[in-house]
């Protein structure tokens, strides 16, 4: 079997990299990145640091407005389905480089599988939510993280070729916390204890694109009197300097982005985690440190169910309460599968194929 698998952003290297490494155990893998995220700290690092062979096509989309990234990445894509042929096409998540990919296999006839496929947050704003809803129409298999997803699905009508997997961020977590705990010295860089800081992260299009939203969670930081580690993603930095913002609170630190193995730790040591991150939403509750979500809706609801995770949106006053008094409870039932999702999905695959 003969896979082409398509990745584009930092959470999609770390969610293929345990699928890639069970592919190529006994299936051939071509893998093609579109360069969507190309700067080091955004993906050469995560390649490195996640023990995934070099990409075996760059398209080198680079940034730009969804048309001209996903155009680009169309006509890329297509080009190199043509020269490969391959038997599967593997799409992860909720990206432009997903939807183009999905897009450009489904009119060549080549199957698409989805991994992360049924997630919704129901909220047709988020350019996210377009893609994974599209993704998911025109794929052939979809690989869902939890029976939530599988049920989405079948409410959509939705039924053929649906498997739940699991979640392979899962088994990319539990790689990385073995390997953070020799190779990461961002403790030592950062200065940082143990439980005695709180981690940010800001990238999604409804906040760093509405100024008021990210005045409002950037207001919120200004007050808070906890030490604030915050690695800074280019499209957050780009709208902070155009909104000309000097951080003024002597204890939060905005810093660089930083590598998988890094971030892992800087998520298992927070006593609080600040994010509109889905993946960090999840990596917060395998690690069992408290999330609080900069969005007004979810797709990973079962966290919110479990109470370890609160929607807090872009609401100042809010962030501030929850900061000073959220507090989780004292279970924390397994969700999204074991963290052995890759050879499932491989699994799948194979099915399919045979089909």
């Amino acid at each position: 079997m003969k896979v082409l698998s398509v990745v584009g952003a930092r959470p999609q290297f770390i969610k293929a990299a345990p699928v890639s490494a069970c592919l190529r155990e006994s299936h051939t893998e071509r893998l093609l990145h579109t360069g969507q995220h190309y700067e080091d700290g955004m993906s050469a690092v995560f390649f490195r640091e996640l023990g995934m062979p070099e990409p075996d096509i760059n398209l080198g989309i680079g940034s730009g407005t969804h048309a001209q990234q996903t155009g680009a990445m169309l006509i890329g894509i297509e080009e190199a389905l043509l020269a490969e042929r391959p038997d599967f096409v593997l799409v992860y998540g909720d990206t432009n480089s997903t939807l183009a990919a999905a897009l450009a296999a489904a009119k060549l006839h080549i199957p698409v599988a989805h991994v992360e496929a049924g997630l919704r947050s129901f909220n047709r704003r988020m350019p996210e939510e377009i893609n994974r809803v599209i993704a998911d129409r025109v794929s052939d298999l979809l690989l869902c993280p939890s029976q939530t997803a599988v049920d989405n699905l079948t409410r959509e009508g939705m039924r053929q070729g649906v498997r739940l997997v699991g979640d392979v961020m899962a088994d990319a977590l539990r790689i990385a916390l073995d390997r953070a705990q020799t190779r990461s010295q961002v403790y030592d860089r950062l200065r940082l204890e143990r439980g005695k800081y709180l981690l940010v992260t800001v990238h999604r299009a409804e906040n760093t694109d509405d100024p008021s939203r990210l005045k409002a969670i950037f207001r919120a930081l200004e007050q808070i009197d906890e030490r604030i580690v915050f690695p800074v993603h280019p499209r957050t930095r780009k709208k902070l300097s155009e909104l000309s913002y000097t951080a003024s609170n002597p204890k939060l630190s905005l810093v660089e982005p930083v590598g998988y193995l890094d971030m892992v730790q800087l998520e298992a040591g927070a006593r609080l985690i600040l994010t509109d991150s889905g993946g960090i939403q999840k990596e917060a509750y395998w690690l069992g440190v408290p999330c609080l979500t900069l969005r007004d809706d979810t797709e990973w609801v079962e966290t919110i169910e479990y109470g370890w995770n609160l929607l807090v949106g872009a609401q100042t006053e809010r962030i501030l309460q929850a900061v000073g008094h959220f507090k989780p409870p004292s279970q924390r039932p397994v969700l999204y599968g074991d963290g052995h999702a890759a050879p499932r999905c491989v699994a799948a695959l194979e099915e399919a194929a045979r089909r």
